[in-house]
């Protein structure tokens, strides 16, 4: 790892703890907005920190892109260049109805490329990150690589909406699983595969849920698409699946072969 690498790994890690500071001290005071519906929430905190870290980022590499969930960075032309990627709080309804089981994100990316990601649960004080080449690490200790589990040895996270309503038999996938989880973070889903909890995620994911995951999956062999099998927009949301290789192959099978079954249907 080069010099320059390591100073962005530093410079991050700073911004990060920083970061997770002002979400601990503002959730007592914190003001909750309405998106598009009283679930999907957006709060002062989520302005702030997001605005925190472009304004690090800008300082630290004034050239860099921003992908991000609020106030107007929601869109990008192209991933060309190096682009910062940021969740400034996932799991915003935890974060204000819990006061848990939220994390902040950040993702750096060259010309469509992940080089590195974070994943900081902040109540936890936890942060996972990683990229190729350099290993996947919880704070300062290495993860081993996951076992290559099928999807009838573990537990399987899923987005409740799409298990509620058996939507592309995303139910009938769970129920060849171990078990379902659903946090409301898509954060800490990956984070439970990285540390070999779960064994696949599906949901409806918008960049800045998948792009930091993503970066610590692949470095870990493990696979993520949409639910065809192809790759991520990166633009707007949209289905995502991801899992242990076995456990991936498994669920793309399965969703490929319904979702052709009721393309018949109709």
């Amino acid at each position: 790892m080069g010099e320059k690498m390591e100073r962005m790994i530093s410079e991050i890690k700073n911004w990060l703890q920083e970061a997770g500071k002002m979400a601990k001290t503002s959730h007592d005071t914190i003001t909750v907005a309405q998106k598009t519906n009283r679930t999907d929430l957006v709060t002062n905190a989520d302005r702030e920190i997001q605005t925190f870290l472009i304004e690090k980022i800008h300082t630290f590499d004034p050239e860099a892109k921003i992908l991000a969930e609020e106030e107007g960075c929601s869109e990008l032309e192209s991933l060309d260049g190096r682009v910062f990627i940021i969740d400034p709080i996932d799991g915003t309804l935890n974060f204000v109805v819990e006061g848990e089981n939220f994390c902040i994100m950040l993702a750096v990316y060259e010309d469509g490329i992940g080089k590195l990601g974070f994943i900081y649960d902040v109540m936890q004080e936890e942060l996972y990150w990683g990229g190729p080449g350099i290993g996947v690490y919880k704070n300062d200790e290495r993860l081993p690589q996951p076992i290559d589990k099928p999807l009838s040895e573990g537990l399987l996270g899923v987005n409740s909406y799409l298990f509620g309503h058996n939507k592309f038999h995303v139910r009938e996938i769970g129920e060849k699983s171990m078990g379902v989880r659903m946090y409301g973070c898509a954060g800490l889903e990956l984070v439970a595969m990285l540390k070999g909890n779960h064994i696949g995620y599906i949901s409806n994911l918008s960049p800045w849920d998948y792009a930091a995951g993503n970066v610590l999956l692949e470095e870990f062999g493990m696979k993520y698409s949409n639910l065809s099998g192809g790759p991520l927009r990166f633009n707007g949301r949209e289905y995502y699946i991801g899992g242990t290789s076995r456990a991936y192959s498994e669920m793309l099978s399965h969703l490929s072969v319904n979702r052709s079954d009721e393309g018949e249907k109709k």
